[in-house]
């Protein structure tokens, strides 16, 4: 499995998944917290699946179970839909949207489809070049016009400047 081959040393997958070689944590307890895991990330019953052998949509859910299994206050996500296809980066949107309606974490979101964006965020800043050139809620930044040319080109925004 993709954990696998991250931990080799690991004796089970949940032990590689969750980082509990070597430690006193009772094992059944590990086992149940990766289960559950993998029931909300969506992949339950895929436990013993090699990780190859899932789809692209899952790997990134099985990569997002791994991070989670941490307990992080901070999850950044960096472009988690690159490479999907639009059924699967429509599930990946719908799947993070539950993770910031239902966790108590904050998500960053590195992303440059922006529907995936403007469907998940709450605030966003955009950066061009480096630079940030907006911040605020979706709907100040779909009309921001300096957004606008950034990601549609010169003229998109009404600009007649050359």
């Amino acid at each position: 499995i993709m954990v696998g081959q991250e931990a080799p040393l690991r004796s089970t997958w949940m032990g590689a998944i969750l980082g509990t070689a070597g430690t006193k944590r009772d094992i059944r307890e590990s086992e149940e917290e990766g289960r559950q895991l993998l029931q909300f990330v969506g992949l339950q019953g895929k436990g013993d699946l090699i990780a190859d052998n899932l789809s692209y949509g899952d790997q990134r859910r099985l990569e997002i179970a791994r991070a989670l299994a941490m307990r992080p206050h901070l999850l950044l996500l960096d472009e988690p839909t690159a490479g999907m296809n639009p059924r699967e980066t429509a599930e990946t949107t719908a799947f993070i949207r539950k993770l910031r309606d239902e966790l108590d974490i904050t998500l960053m979101l590195i992303e440059h489809d922006m529907r995936v964006v403007m469907g998940i965020s709450e605030h966003i800043t955009v950066l061009v070049h480096g630079r940030k050139i907006a911040e605020g809620a979706p709907r100040e930044i779909q009309s921001n016009p300096d957004v606008i040319e950034a990601y549609l080109g010169r003229g998109a925004a009404g600009s007649t400047s050359p």
